[in-house]
């Protein structure tokens, strides 16, 4: 079953406002999935979508950048996990940080922009710890980067839906 049927049936019983706000709090999907899933399931107004998904989306964020550190700390005390980290961090920061160090937060800005797998604001927090960005600076890099996130998806599926209607005869 794909993963948008999946989502729908997760949360077929809960309203499409509130489903939107969960559907972009999921790691997988983010507002990436939420978005054509609001404006092309749900019937969802494009705007309403957007900013229910950048709210969803957003939701994680703070427990993320919050707690990444003391996390990873705990688990360090434990060799698997020592060696895990040691080795994600050593590499993350053998191929990424000079764009970092030379961008900074618009590095982090720009990455979680990019709507594409693995790009999201999960993976901008996991970026953010790695790298050493504080909370003040990676938190309004994160969201800057969802909501523009937001605008690109949303224009491409009001766009493809549009296009989708005019090919089918449905104008």
């Amino acid at each position: 079953m794909p993963l948008e049927e999946q989502l729908l049936e997760l949360f077929s019983s809960v309203p499409h406002w509130l489903a939107t706000i969960f559907i972009s709090a999921i790691p997988i999907a983010e507002l990436r999935g939420a978005i054509p899933i609001a404006i092309g399931v749900y019937d969802m107004a494009p705007v309403s979508a957007y900013f229910l998904a950048v709210i969803g989306n957003m939701l994680p964020v703070i427990p993320l950048l919050l707690f990444l550190e003391p996390v990873s700390t705990y688990l360090r005390r434990f060799r698997i996990f020592d060696i895990f980290f040691s080795w994600l961090f050593d590499r993350t920061r053998r191929n990424h940080t000079e764009r970092f160090e030379k961008y900074g937060t618009l590095a982090l800005t720009l990455f979680v922009a990019v709507p594409l797998p693995v790009t999201g604001a999960w993976t901008g927090c996991a970026a953010a710890f790695v790298f050493g960005i504080k909370f003040r600076h990676a938190l309004p890099a994160i969201l800057i980067g969802v909501m523009i996130a937001g605008l690109i998806v949303s224009f491409v599926t009001v766009s493809g839906i549009g296009l989708f209607d005019l090919l089918s005869g449905n104008v």
